[in-house]
């Protein structure tokens, strides 16, 4: 189980002081760190169809960039190259503890683990990132620096697949060693060059766009045929400018929208449906035959535990005590009784559940035919 020791400071004070807001360095963070996977797992992973990945390489001032599934390393040589694995937290467990200790932020916000494996020289250039995250150094040693956000910094693109940035003030200029952690904020400029074979870990966190909000409500407005109410204009005056666009007509056309999102009852069932939705693909392994409830019944009461699958979303909404709670999963919702707030956080702040929790769900033939259902979609499996 990993640890994050925050030195001097606490969660709290790291959200009040950093988050956010300037770049901060752990030193041994994470103490006698012991790497999760090996470069040959990783290299494993990136050979799989359904896992993201790609490689990193300069050589000479040219930068290239290939993406994955692929089936031979040796062609990139002995340096300046860097593998780059998406969502390691949705196919390997033991890298997935790795999110554990930054949960004192709220899961949604939590996106997923990419790890890297650099040769000597390996890096993706300077860059700037749109959202949080925390570097965790693994095996070997990688010189980092990070600077604050400039305006004056311009981005160009060296490849047409990769952006990057003009050169920029450091203000933490570190060789990190297994078990550093270093915190990055949006838009902070930052370059990471491997001084031998090494590992990074990163923790990203979801940053959602306007954009990305308004076309994920669009979806659900259409996907639930909700049209809300239309434009009506009784106190209409004769126009003079039958051409123009007139600021009241847009002030009602703003409200309009205004209303749509401030809707208190479908804001949170269309947010909790789209952000529980994954990015990356999902290793669910869906039981064959499915569980039956009694099947389910005999084996947690039997002892039998319960673990989730990597990379799954989870999280709930209840507007009050006495209303329903909507859970959702995956991209769905389920919507539970106002007294099984209980139910509602084991299945989403616990990513095993201990024979004691799995007792819960037999006390009550709702609760088992709810978790039978989430087994057999391959979301939650029996512990080996």
């Amino acid at each position: 189980m990993y640890v994050l020791n925050f030195a001097e400071l606490t969660p709290a004070r790291f959200l009040a002081e950093f988050w956010q807001k300037k770049p901060l360095l752990l030193k041994q963070g994470f103490a006698h760190f012991e790497d999760p996977l090996s470069p040959d797992e990783l290299a494993g992973l990136a050979m799989e169809e359904e896992v993201e990945s790609r490689v990193v390489q300069c050589s000479n001032g040219k930068w290239q960039l290939e993406t994955g599934p692929f089936t031979d390393f040796e062609q990139f040589g002995e340096r300046d190259w860097t593998i780059l694995v998406q969502a390691v937290d949705h196919w390997h467990a033991a890298a997935a503890t790795l999110l554990e200790p930054f949960r004192f932020i709220p899961n949604w916000r939590i996106d997923d683990l990419m790890v890297s494996f650099s040769t000597p020289g390996g890096g993706v250039g300077p860059h700037l990132d749109q959202y949080d995250v925390f570097i965790i150094q693994g095996l070997g040693q990688r010189h980092w620096r990070v600077g604050m956000p400039d305006s004056k910094l311009q981005q160009f693109c060296p490849h047409p697949r990769l952006l990057q940035i003009s050169p920029f003030t450091a203000c933490i200029d570190v060789i990190m060693e297994p078990g550093d952690v270093l915190y990055i904020p949006p838009g902070c400029p930052h370059e990471g060059i491997s001084l031998e074979n090494s590992l990074n870990y990163s923790v990203g966190f979801r940053a959602p766009a306007q954009k990305d909000l308004l076309t994920g409500l669009a979806d659900y407005l259409i996907d639930n045929d909700i049209s809300g109410k239309r434009f009506t204009d009784p106190e209409r005056q004769i126009s003079h400018n039958i051409g123009e666009l007139a600021i009241t007509d847009l002030a009602q056309v703003k409200q309009l929208l205004q209303q749509l999102v401030s809707d208190e009852t479908s804001l949170p069932l269309w947010f909790g449906q789209y952000i529980s939705r994954a990015k990356h693909e999902l290793d669910l392994q869906e039981p064959d035959p499915h569980y039956q409830p009694a099947e389910v019944a005999e084996y947690l009461e039997e002892g039998s535990v319960l673990a989730l699958t990597g990379g799954l979303r989870c999280c709930y909404h209840q507007a009050d005590s006495a209303a329903d709670i909507a859970l959702f999963i995956n991209g769905e919702q389920y919507l539970l009784p106002p007294d099984e707030l209980a139910t509602a956080k084991l299945l989403c702040e616990h990513r095993r559940l201990d024979e004691q929790q799995c007792l819960h769900f037999i006390a009550l033939a709702q609760r088992l035919d709810l978790l039978v259902q989430l087994i057999n979609l391959g979301y939650w499996y029996f512990e080996q």
